[in-house]
């Protein structure tokens, strides 16, 4: 991957947007305030009928939150291999203020090497689904009469982003599926930290979105989802929209409340980011991919492809299909790479 150093670098033509930038990118929306929406959060523990798995739900909570006026989708968090619910909450927490009903069950299923363990699997996205109707519904769920079950966004970590990635796909990938997998028409999105999409021969499986958004965020400093299969991930996904966003420093467990948590395999490479920094990073900017993807937010939509806090994260996006044949585009991408890799070697001169 290059990184830009200019300010910020596109390629338009023929309907297509191709857009790299890095670290000395300034915001151009000044008027855009990315902080999230809700000051307040509120949760709850309920057990997913469908496979009996606990839960913790996390949503929005105003003052005025029960006067019919607000209706939040539901973003599913499918949890990395071996790593409990609770490690989340800090995460779920950020991304709930964003406007969305953020569910984070712990699902256990046989592994091989770990035998009944904490493990995501497809099955998951159809039962907290259903699930969801149920607490709509229920007079004591706290959540009745704010869901909008429409509409459902994925995020994962690890294991459960390639879960989600192939959930995406409409794939039962044997890693993560047990029987079979029928992508339901409510899932529009997917938002997913250090996780990329193999078979069981280490081949990079292509995905077919069928045009669903996804965003793949990877710390630079993953010592066990390594960068380099995040960006062939990325190269894999099908259809645009699609974001690759790098946390500088970050390793593997950006995402969660401490770096290593108990239980998890723990990652050789320490972070070079605050714990904290590197979850509130991720948090905005899955929450506004969201927001971009799910509820089409414009402000949330510019933000993630062309003018984001980029003090943190590097960024990769592309937002239009790219037809297949066009020799005006490739000349103008040829030119584009030709100015950004002369202006890297006159930098690499000028600080040697």
């Amino acid at each position: 991957m290059i990184v830009a150093s200019l300010k910020a670098f596109s390629v338009v033509s023929v309907g297509v947007a191709l857009i790299v930038w890095g670290t000395e990118k300034t915001a151009t929306a000044a008027t855009f305030n990315d902080a999230p929406l809700f000051d307040d959060v509120a949760s709850y523990t309920t057990t997913i009928s469908g496979n009996n798995n606990l839960a913790d739900i996390y949503f929005p909570n105003p003052k005025d939150l029960k006067t019919g006026k607000y209706s939040f989708p539901i973003a599913l968090l499918l949890q990395g291999g071996l790593v409990d619910k609770s490690n989340y909450s800090n995460y779920a927490s950020i991304v709930a203020k964003y406007g969305f009903i953020v569910v984070v069950p712990n699902n256990k299923r046989l592994l091989r090497q770990f035998g009944r363990a904490l493990a995501p699997q497809t099955s998951q996205v159809n039962a907290v689904l259903t699930q969801m109707l149920v607490e709509n519904s229920n007079p004591t769920s706290p959540v009745r009469g704010i869901v909008n079950t429409q509409k459902l966004g994925l995020l994962g970590h690890s294991l459960g982003g390639a879960v989600g990635l192939s959930a995406i796909t409409n794939l039962c990938v044997p890693t993560g599926c047990e029987g079979s997998f029928s992508r339901p028409k409510e899932l529009v999105a997917g938002a997913f930290f250090g996780a990329n999409l193999r078979d069981e021969n280490d081949k990079f499986i292509p995905i077919k979105n069928s045009a669903i958004p996804i965003a793949l965020l990877q710390g630079t400093d993953d010592g066990r989802a390594l960068p380099f299969r995040a960006q062939a991930t990325y190269d894999n996904i099908k259809d645009a929209p699609k974001a690759l966003i790098s946390i500088i420093g970050a390793n593997h467990f950006g995402i969660t409340n401490t770096n290593n948590p108990l239980g998890a395999v723990p990652d050789p490479n320490a972070p070079k980011i605050e714990q904290n920094v590197a979850v509130e990073t991720i948090a905005r900017w899955s929450g506004l991919f969201l927001r971009a993807s799910v509820l089409n937010d414009k402000g949330a939509f510019d933000y993630i492809y062309s003018t984001g806090d980029v003090a943190k994260v590097t960024v990769i996006s592309q937002t239009k299909p790219i037809p297949e044949s066009s020799s005006t585009l490739s000349l103008l991408v040829l030119g584009a790479w030709s100015i950004l890799l002369g202006m890297k070697k006159k930098t690499m001169r000028e600080s040697q």
